[in-house]
């Protein structure tokens, strides 16, 4: 298999249909890189939902420019890119404590970035003993909003749609 596809393989899939941790990442205005630790959720192999705070950088930088790239760690030794052009689902989560957007990526590729012989650890949460059971609720609420929120709003986060 190649080592660059245009959708989610089978075994990504698998990880992020229920909902895992992720990097996004997006350029500034100054050409930077900025990346933000969030939540991403695959509604199938062509869409990955995730969410971002509001008035963050990353927000900010998807408004100007709807390319995006969600860098996905996850246990397996899955460690894959994921680069596509994301719009706007929702523009506030009921299900998150602060204000935060829900975004939709749609896939355009998708990066096996594992090497044979090195296991990288997952990105993962970790709250708190006294946090733990609400925070852990928070986020089956958060998964379950994205997966079923209606793509309502619709616009993308910029006009530029150039493919990777």
């Amino acid at each position: 298999m190649s080592r660059v596809v245009s959708e989610l393989p089978a075994a990504l899939w698998n990880v992020l249909r229920d909902g895992a941790p992720v990097l996004v990442l997006t350029a500034g205005a100054d050409g930077f890189p900025n990346a933000a630790f969030t939540y991403a959720l695959a509604l199938d192999a062509q869409r990955v939902r995730f969410c971002i705070d509001d008035g963050s950088s990353t927000l900010s930088n998807l408004r100007v420019d709807a390319r995006a790239a969600l860098q996905i760690m996850a246990a397996g030794n899955f460690v894959y890119i994921i680069k596509g052009i994301a719009h706007v689902v929702k523009a506030r989560l009921d299900a998150k404590s602060t204000p935060a957007a829900l975004y939709e990526l749609d896939v355009q590729q998708v990066k096996d970035q594992s090497w044979r012989g090195v296991t990288v650890s997952p990105l993962a949460y970790e709250w708190d003993a006294e946090q733990r059971a609400a925070m852990e609720a928070l986020e089956r609420a958060l998964y379950v909003e994205m997966r079923g929120a209606e793509d309502g709003i619709g616009e993308h986060g910029s006009l530029h749609r150039t493919a990777w």
